[in-house]
């Protein structure tokens, strides 16, 4: 690094001799130049711009009662009930025409990394005691099977044995032509945990496509070695 970088700093005339081998030029920038733009008696206000996501008011839907109290929001609707405690950082508020804004209590770097992240959790609460999440899964091969036995799903994936996965509470299982499984719920995390536990079980491979995948999942397939030419 010192044959790419040399600073020397003089006591007597502030300034930094930079030499740059991919340049290779020689140039001088004095200190001065860094000066911070002075403001309000000689202090320097940084102002942070308010996230795009975060500052978004949640429209509370028909049919869903929102109960705030201090930092925890109840959620009900007609799928159930959800609920979620803020941290200090965020600033909560509900108002009677049915609209909920979510603000930065402090300008901290905590508190601009979740402002967001909390806007869309609260909107997810919104929308899952009303709608409610599916998320859809596809069985990929011979012989691979699914069916619903109790509270389990159970699954044949080419395994000596048959996979069987306890359903959550609060979550639905719905399999239809024995290969197509939807995973159903008001909780958008839940749902999306219980189908990558699915998936895990049988990932997609890239040559022939066998396994599980999403409904939605687009596999970049790979060609196969070819044999030695005789």
């Amino acid at each position: 690094m010192a044959n790419l970088l040399s600073c020397t700093l003089p006591a007597a005339a502030p300034s930094c001799e930079l030499r740059s081998s991919f340049i290779g030029e020689e140039f001088s920038l004095s200190t001065a130049e860094f000066k911070p733009r002075a403001q309000n008696g000689g202090l320097l206000r940084i102002e942070c711009k308010e996230s795009r996501i975060g500052k978004k008011p949640v429209t509370v839907l028909k049919g869903v009662s929102v109960n705030l109290d201090n930092q925890t929001l109840f959620v009900k609707g007609p799928l159930g009930e959800l609920e979620t405690t803020y941290p200090r950082e965020i600033k909560v508020e509900c108002d009677a025409s049915g609209v909920i804004t979510i603000s930065r209590a402090l300008d901290t770097r905590r508190a601009r990394q979740m402002h967001g992240l909390f806007r869309t959790l609260t909107d997810n609460m919104i929308v899952g005691v009303s709608q409610g999440f599916e998320k859809k899964l596809q069985l990929i091969g011979v012989g691979y099977r699914a069916a619903l036995e109790k509270t389990d799903l159970v699954m044949n994936l080419g395994f000596s044995h048959q996979v069987r996965i306890p359903i959550p509470e609060g979550i639905k299982v719905k399999v239809e032509e024995n290969t197509k499984v939807s995973v159903m719920g008001r909780d958008k995390c839940a749902v999306g945990d219980f189908s990558a536990s699915i998936r895990k079980w049988r990932p997609p491979e890239p040559y022939k496509g066998k396994g599980i995948k999403y409904a939605d999942e687009v596999i970049r397939r790979k060609e196969g070695k070819a044999g030695k030419k005789k």
